[in-house]
């Protein structure tokens, strides 16, 4: 037994081989190309490139793309053609480089492809033979000497082949077309007058255009090629006629590339292998009568004799052997599919446009489908790597493992020490053994190698029973292998799978990892050895002091072995693992070795390729190898000389002398070969690439790289889809083969170089400039995002220019070419733009999902889209692309989910945070904290996710309406995983503040700031020091230290570059605040006969304009006027009496200079002047606040006790007095005072009261009044002025009051302590509160008046009723009050008053007409829209009042006088009704009443009033409940105490089905509830059982609840039910969680929905029309949903359309609606006696004034009663 965790999962014997051999490391089961994974599906398309253009083009517009989607979509993997013609200059096309490389690309397709991996297109043409590339040098000089032999003039083929004698044996090789097109005129022999012809190739620079000069070279090497291949194919005949050459020595000379293709693919290939491929034959009728169009050329071998043109016969016969004989004995072996078609011709056209299109067109659909079908028969859908972490993880470094190995050629002595270290040898314990060396000593491909063999090596030293388990691990090379914590885990839960060791759980303590790792080793035995193998321990990041190897075992049990490497310099490990393995025969250096053993091992290699170097060049090689004999330094010599020619000029500078300059001049001739701009790209997008990238992904990005297109693409190519051709992609890995690597991460191929020298260097060369990294960056985002898929076209300009800067890398031929450019182009290297083409094209980039969704119905069945997990945060980061991350990613629900989902929680979280410190959206902020909160509940149950965001974000949206975005993706995606769908939440926002704690005591706080940073403030101490902080990271940024004197208080001027501090010195220090430096330092004077008798006169305050500091002492009557610039004394303001404070105008003009008395001045600030002083007539006090409106050309004097003036300064000379507000009466002192945002509102805070004035009447709007113990600290206005944000004295709450209802609707606790300040930042809508303890706290406005958006009656609502269209909800809660909510936006619209407690309530149908009734006796009908009462009846206590269902008729039923039924329209009784009924209901006809008494069940006529109907109960036998059937208006059924449910006919008084329950069912009976067609009952009984009754066959299914059912109710379709439920208390405390809210569909008993609810519910109520749900909570608040089953998608639109989520769209709408109250009337209209009715004489005649009809449907009953 294990005591802590590991993986739970056991081996299980269905498990395949792959798997098998994958975990217990044994790579040499692994199949030789890919891990068990699989790869991309590689198709390739062997075809005539010039007569299969159109097919080629058709699929690759229309059918790849879809198949790549197909293929992404159901099995996670990429769908890749490889046509190696499609984008190549046809005069390529028959370039030896191109069929060596097109024959090497087959080859990989067949043996790599996971699905279908060939295609043959064969159609009329055979196709050309070859120019061969290279001949070796016995069979070049018999087949010279057979061409002279036959008459042919050879001096071409002297020309053009050149002999290597570097070549094994020596060969002839085809001299660059390049280099002899442009040094060299070629004479050929012109066909038509047998004479020699000269091509000018080489044409004077500005003679003519490059097109021309193509054209001319693409003609000579025509006539060349022609040539040569004729000579070689005359000789060669002529030989195999003599017998000198075989005929498969024959074939390469004369096989078209058609032929070779199609052998080489389907010849010798297994039955099973066959099944992969297709071939499409087009033959065409009677097509030689069509040789003679020139349009045929393309489609068909011609020959032309004289002047006749006619068909190749000789090439058709070839044709015919491979079309009609090879492929047919193929299919008659095995299941190759192989579609022929016969075309026929145009009569005058032959194969014309028109009969080619139709062939296309049939061509393109087969393909579709064939391809759909091979794939499904073969590909399998891998979920292995998707659902287990630690096996994908081991199955990338398994690949990494295969990769490296196969690359390690260089074995060393260290190998063999490796080796002998794995074998058992006698002695108790072992320790780790470590490699160590510089970089690119070999350390990771010998580890690979090692981990590679181990398997191997231990079962043939311990013999073949033994099974080894082997672990490796590159690390670094994942994100799980470079964090310790995930690097022990998978290694554990490896060696558990291994072992077959349960483990419950994993430890959470990096400690107990670690001792679990201990445990573990023990497991092994000599049957199953051990073997881990740790690669680059430097790599591990040094979270949980990794670094320092604590964590590893240093002895180990005798049979476990760990091999792990290091750089001796780095991190110091190499010193640490001295100080842990004392053994000095357990490390192994790799060092540089002997210059003759490299130069053998070069030699060997050049050999296994065929290749050697002359003497000469050997020379220099060795001088090269007494440099360096590094691993890597020999790979990269070897492969700069395996290129050299025996002719080949070497010298000193052939070869670098260090890897570093090796790998340099390797990039540059690949530059060479392929261009410049593509190389600088594509290796630029792979080095910058987070985890590198696909082949696929490297097209489809510099495809949409406009600079490489530009630079590659000839405008006559420029069509849809405009691509980079895959024969770049190709070539570029051909050159970069064991540099750039493969790299299996789940089910793709990622391209990553081997090393990280190579990742350093290519990030110097093609990363090292800003704006390109940017762009580059830029466009990968763009690409995850899928911005350009789904046909979007990109528009595509070219810019030659736009390379310009990058030769400022070393590459001296690049470099002298772009010289010779610029000399013979300097036209192209301005910025021309209007030359500039613009057009826009498909670039075929795949639409990126989060998620591949392989079943529509199965939303839970995908494939992550990991490549844009990894790579699109990274690079919208890096491009600053903030937006994009914001509402592309954080704010997208389905990568949300996702992530959840996967078990990515915690990164999702990271990615967040990431996105805060970019952007600061304090959306991000809310929701990564929204998210903490709800992390049990979500990871839990991740379908939950869209319900709890909608609960959480609907009250703070319009506070934070960037929320919007998620809130709107949560109603689109959301509704596949949970069908509830919240449209109003009223559930308490959780909040808590940004902390920092400052000092021990507030006392020791003089003042803090609020800066334009939303996190950044200034605070003083009285110690001296002024401090800047980060208060979300608790970062100290700054620091001033002035303690030579106390700081009396700071102040920092609006553009934030002054920082100016009052000292007790009397002196102003003015610092720099950015910079924290000392400007200047002011002293503030004042005159002597105005000094204070007896002591010393302080600072008494200041304040800053933009450019001045205003500072007076105290009792002093003057201002001093500082400049801030020069930091010197302007003048003194001289004012009548002491000043109390100042204030200066927004524009820095004028001062404002408070005085006792009541009194102020005006100032100019430019000139000293005094402009004028005004007196308030309150001239008792001091003038405590000045307010400046200068929206309104206004200013308000406050003083002490709160009264104020206000002054019109329009015209500042002469202020004229406009308003005074006297506040004497009050003897509470003014605290604090506020103007509004928008200036239209002033709060004045004092300590027994707070009032807010409306700046346009200058009266007061509102006032709150402390309790008689308490006192207000503080008080802020929201930043929309509907909130009042306060604190009390000695309370350690934040309240909240809305202005219009005087509600407290938040009280937030500070878990500091008591607040004793608050200050608001007016720049972010913050509140600063410090508490007692000395800690700050910042709050955000925004959200703490975001929870006075819900509307609370403050008293559990106990019913509601919904109005006929659904659009106002009214509740009753207990009180005099009805509260009228509209549906749609939750909030309270109306409260209509009543005299006593309101006991029931009904409305209409249409809901224009509200009956209610109270315990003081009396009735009241209120006309809904405008609130009036507009008829009451006093006189009889109701206990339950009913409307009949066309809303003609009222039912009051009574218990002590008789009940009666009177018309709504006139309040005219119809009728009385004397027998006692309880929970009586309406038949739908409108006809009876029914209800019980005792063990009765009576329907009472409403027209009379008599029983007219009944069913009596045996004795002692009681009606237990009883519901009508909506379907059946005339049937009830009601269970009786004896278990048994009934079925009644009202109508015929009989019983139409009787079902008896079990015993004891009904014990705990809580509710009944009836399908509308009458067959099914459901009762739920208190417990967790939900108890489906079938009405009809009696049967009984009992369906689990997810908890104690505690209300239930049935859709008015009958097909869902909507129940609440308590939580097991079992379960773990889910962050609040009361109940939850459950929507189960019947037809399956599926739970479509969970939604917590985080408040006790006290009501439950269903829509009757669309599936809405309201429920009524225990503190007086509502919350709406609606159910969106996927089943019914439609079902969304109502979502959409609903106010909750138009709200936001709206300005207007964010305003609340004003909540009126409407009253009683007093006096009533009717008073009913015993069995009469008296109405007033004012009381209306009728009613119908409100919109209901006057007049009934005439029935025989009515005009009866009448």
């Amino acid at each position: 037994m294990w005591p802590s965790g590991v993986g739970s999962r056991q081996p299980n014997p269905r498990d395949s081989a792959l798997r098998r051999a994958a975990i217990s490391g044994n790579v040499l089961a692994l199949p030789p190309f890919h891990v068990p994974t699989g790869r991309a599906v590689r198709v390739f398309i062997c075809a005539n490139p010039d007569d299969t253009e159109a097919e080629r083009n058709a699929l690759k517009e229309h059918v790849y793309p879809k198949l790549r989607d197909f293929c992404r979509e159901n099995y996670g993997v990429e769908f890749q053609v490889v046509d190696l013609y499609w984008g190549v200059d046809p005069e390529e096309w028959d370039s030896p480089d191109l069929q060596r490389l097109r024959m090497k690309l087959l080859e990989d397709c067949l043996k790599t492809s996971a699905g279908p991996c060939f295609v043959g297109l064969v159609g009329e043409k055979y196709g050309s033979i070859r120019v061969p590339g290279e001949v070796e040098s016995a069979e070049f000089e018999m087949i010279l000497d057979a061409a002279v032999e036959a008459g042919l003039d050879t001096r071409l083929l002297e020309e053009w082949y050149c002999r290597d004698e570097n070549a094994v044996p020596p060969a002839y090789y085809l001299k660059p077309k390049a280099q002899m097109l442009k040094n060299y005129q070629n004479s050929v022999r012109d066909p038509d007058t047998s004479s020699y012809v000269c091509f000018p190739t080489c044409l004077p620079s500005g003679m003519e255009s490059s097109s021309a000069a193509k054209s001319k070279n693409d003609k000579a090497w025509r006539g060349v090629s022609d040539e040569i291949k004729k000579i070689f194919r005359t000789a060669v005949l002529q030989l195999q006629e003599k017998g000198t050459m075989k005929s498969v020595q024959a074939k390469k000379f004369l096989c078209s590339p058609l032929e070779d293709e199609l052998d080489f693919a389907l010849g010798k290939q297994t039955p099973a292998f066959l099944k992969k491929c297709v071939c499409y034959i087009r033959k065409i009728a009677n097509f030689d009568r069509h040789a003679k169009l020139p349009e045929m050329a393309r489609y068909m071998d011609i020959i032309t004799d004289a002047d006749r043109v006619m068909r190749n016969q000789e090439a058709y016969e070839r044709l015919l052997k491979v079309r009609d004989e090879f492929i047919p004995t193929v299919v008659a072996a095995s299941n190759l599919r192989v579609y022929s078609s016969v075309t026929h011709c145009d009569m005058k056209l032959g194969y014309s446009q028109e009969v080619e299109s139709h062939y296309v067109e049939g061509l393109c659909k087969q393909f579709y489908e064939d391809m759909v079908d091979i794939i499904q028969a073969t590909v399998q859908q891998n979920f292995d790597a998707e659902t287990d972490p630690m096996y994908d993880e081991l199955l990338q470094h398994l690949s990494l493992c295969k990769t490296f190995s196969s690359i390690y050629e260089y074995k060393s002595e260290a190998l063999d020490l490796v080796q002998e270290y794995l074998y058992p040898v006698k002695g108790s314990r072992m320790s780790p053994l470590v490699v160590y060396g510089g970089p690119c000593s070999g350390k990771t491909l010998l580890l690979a190698e090692v981990a590679k063999e181990a398997y191997s090596w231990l079962q043939k030293e311990m013999g073949p029973e033994t099974d080894p388990v082997v672990i490796v691990r590159f690390i670094g090379t994942t994100d799980f292998s470079t964090d310790l914590r995930t690097l022990l885990q998978s290694i554990c839960e490896q060696i558990a799978i291994n072992y077959r060791c349960l483990i419950h759980f994993l430890p959470q303590k990096i400690q107990e990892m670690r001792e679990l790792l201990v445990n573990l080793l023990g497991e092994s035995s000599f049957h199953r050895p051990l073997v881990i193998v740790l690669d680059a321990l430097e790599q591990l990041s040094d979270a949980d002091e990794a670094r320092k190897l604590w964590w590893l075992p240093a002895h180990l049990p005798r049979t476990v072995r760990i091999v792990v490497s290091t750089l001796p310099n780095k991190h110091g490990i190499l010193q640490k693992l001295r100080s842990l393995v004392h053994d000095e025969f357990r490390y192994v250096e790799l060092i540089q070795r002997d210059r003759k053993a490299c130069s053998q091992t070069l030699k060997q290699q050049l050999l296994s390729v065929k290749r050697k170097v002359t003497s000469g060049q050997q020379i220099y090689v060795n001088e090269a190898l007494a440099k360096c004999t590094l691993p890597m330094f020999v790979n990269l010599i070897y492969r700069e000389v395996v290129n050299w020619r025996s002719h080949k000029d070497v010298d000193d500078t052939s070869l670098s002398a260090t890897v570093h300059d090796s790998i340099e001049r390797l990039f540059f001739s690949v530059e060479d070969k392929l261009g410049s701009r593509f190389v600088f790209r594509a290796l630029g997008y792979i080095t910058m690439s987070k985890a590198g990238l696909t082949e696929m992904e490297l097209e489809d990005i510099l495809s949409l790289d406009n600079s490489v297109l530009g630079d590659i693409m000839v405008s006559s190519n420029l069509k849809n889809p405009l691509r980079v051709s895959y024969d770049l992609i190709a070539r570029l890995r051909e050159e970069l083969d064991g540099y750039l690597i493969e790299r299996q991460v789940r089910n793709v191929t990622l391209m990553v170089w081997a090393n990280r020298h190579l990742h350093l260097i290519a990030l110097k060369l093609y990363l090292s400039n800003e704006e390109d990294v940017h762009q580059m960056h830029s466009l990968l985002a763009e690409y995850f995002l899928g911005a350009w898929a789904g046909g979007r076209k990109k528009i595509f300009h070219c810019d030659n220019n736009h390379f310009a800067h990058f030769s400022h890398h070393n590459n001296p031929q690049q470099q002298q070419q772009q010289q010779q450019h610029h000399h013979h182009h300097p036209s192209q290297h301005g910025h021309d733009k209007g030359s500039a083409d613009k057009y826009s094209y498909d670039r075929q980039t795949p639409e990126q999902p989060w998620v591949f969704q392989c079943n529509l119905l199965e939303p839970d069945i995908f494939f992550v889209n990991h490549r844009k997990m990894t790579e699109l945060v990274y690079h919208l980061t890096r491009s600053g692309r903030t937006d994009d991350l914001m509402y592309g990613v954080i704010m997208n629900f389905s990568w949300l989910y996702t992530m959840i989902k996967i078990g990515h929680f915690d990164k999702a979280l990271t990615d967040i945070d990431l996105a805060y410190s970019y952007s600061q959206e304090k959306e991000l902020k809310f929701l990564a904290t929204t998210l903490r909160s709800i992390k049990v509940k979500v990871t839990r149950n991740p379908a939950s996710l869209s319900a709890e965001l909608q609960q959480r974000l609907l009250p703070v949206v319009t506070s934070l309406p960037k929320l919007r975005h998620l809130l709107l993706e949560c109603d689109k995606d959301g509704p596949k995983y949970c069908s509830i769908v919240p449209l109003h939440s009223s559930m308490d926002v959780t909040y808590s503040p940004e902390r920092l704690p400052l000092c021990s005591s507030y006392m020791q706080i003089v003042e803090i700031i609020p800066t334009l940073a939303p996190s950044i403030v200034i605070v003083a101490l009285e110690d001296g020091s002024v401090s800047t902080w980060d208060v979300e990271s608790r970062q100290l940024l700054r620091q001033i230290d002035t303690a030579r004197s106390v700081v009396l208080g700071i102040r920092l001027t609006t553009d934030e570059k002054y920082l100016v501090v009052a000292t007790t010195k009397n002196t102003l220090l003015i610092y720099d605040n950015h910079k924290s430096c000392l400007l200047s330092e002011v002293e503030v004077k004042c005159s002597k006969h105005l000094g204070v008798t007896g002591g010393v006169a302080f600072i008494n305050g200041f304040t800053l304009s933009s450019q001045h500091a205003l500072a007076w002492l105290e009792a002093s009557k003057e201002v001093n006027v500082i400049d801030l610039v020069y930091g010197w004394p302007l003048y003194q303001f001289h004012c009548w009496y002491e000043v109390t404070c100042v204030q200066c105008s927004p524009d820095g003009m004028y001062a404002f200079c408070g005085q006792y008395l009541n009194t102020t001045s005006i100032f100019h600030l430019g000139s000293g002047d005094k402009l004028a002083t005004m007196t308030s007539e309150f001239s008792g006090g001091f003038v405590k606040s000045i307010l400046v409106l200068d929206t309104l050309n206004q200013m308000v004097m406050i003083d002490n006790e709160g009264s104020l003036s206000v002054w019109n300064t329009k015209e500042v000379t002469n202020p004229r007095l406009m308003e005074d507000y006297d506040c004497r009466g009050d003897d509470s002192e003014v605290v604090g005072i506020e103007l509004s945002e928008d200036q239209r509102s002033i709060l004045i805070c004092k300590a027994r009261s707070i009032e807010v004035l409306d700046t346009k009447v200058w009266k007061m709007v509102e006032k709150f009044k402390a309790k008689r113990t308490e006192r207000f600290v503080a008080a802020v206005l929201s930043k929309n002025g509907q909130s009042i944000v306060a604190s009390m004295e000695n309370t350690s709450s934040i309240f909240v009051w809305r202005r219009d209802s005087g509600q407290c609707m938040a009280s937030l606790i500070e878990i500091s302590g008591a607040i004793v300040k608050l200050i608001k930042s007016t720049h972010h809508n913050l509140l600063l509160s410090v508490a007692s303890s000395g800690v700050l706290s910042v709050w955000d406005i925004d959200i703490i008046t975001a929870m006075s958006n819900i509307d609370k009656t403050g008293k559990r609502i106990l019913n509601l009723q919904l109005s006929g269209r659904e659009d106002f909800i009214y509740t009753m809660d207990g009180s005099e009050s009805i509260h009228k909510w509209n549906f749609n936006t939750g909030f309270i619209e109306m409260v209509f008053k009543h005299e006593g407690l309101v006991e029931n309530c009904v409305l209409t149908t249409s809901g224009d007409l509200m009956v209610t009734s109270d315990d003081k006796s009396s009735q009241y009908i209120w006309q809904t829209t405008t609130g009036e009462n507009i008829f009451r009846i006093n006189g009889q206590k109701i206990t339950q009042l009913l409307i009949t269902h066309n809303d003609q008729f009222v039912v009051s039923l009574c218990e002590q006088n008789a009940s009666r039924v009177w018309r709504l329209a006139t309040g005219h009784k119809v009728c009385n009704i004397l027998v006692t009924l309880q929970h009586a209901l309406i038949t739908t006809a409108n006809t009876f009443l029914v209800g019980t008494t005792k063990n009765k069940l009576l329907a009472v006529s409403l027209w009379s009033g008599s029983v007219s109907k009944k069913f009596i109960c045996d004795d002692g036998i009681t009606i237990v409940n009883f519901k009508l059937i909506p379907d059946c208006p005339d049937y009830v059924v009601f269970i009786t105490s004896t278990e048994t449910v009934f079925i009644w006919s009202v109508a015929d008084e009989s019983v139409c089905r009787r079902v008896q329950m079990p015993a004891n069912f009904l014990k705990n009976l809580e509710d009944f509830q009836i399908s509308p067609n009458g067959k099914l009952g459901i009762v739920s009984k208190g417990d967790e059982n939900i108890n489906v009754l079938d009405l009809h066959s009696g049967k009984l299914r009992l369906v689990h609840a997810a908890g104690i059912i505690w209300r239930q109710k049935l859709s008015r379709d009958g097909r869902y039910l909507v129940y609440i439920c308590f939580r097991n208390c079992e379960e773990d405390d889910d962050a609040g969680v009361v109940s939850n809210l459950i929507v189960m569909r019947l037809a399956d008993g599926k739970s479509i929905g969970t939604c917590s609810l985080y408040k006790t519910p006290t009501f439950l109520c269903l829509s009757q029309r669309a599936l809405n749900i309201i429920v009524g909570f225990e503190d007086g608040s509502i919350g709406t949903y609606t159910v969106v089953d996927r089943v019914d998608a439609a079902l969304k639109i109502k979502i959409a359309t609903s106010n909750s989520r138009q709200i936001v769209n709206n300005a207007a709408q964010k305003v609340r609606p004003k909540c009126s109250t409407h009253a009683f009337k007093t006096i009533s209209d009717c008073i009913w006696r015993e069995s009469t009715e008296v109405f007033s004489r004012d009381s209306p005649i009728n009613l119908s004034d409100s919109g209901e009809a006057e007049t009934t449907t005439p029935t025989k009953k009515s005009e009866l009663l009448q």
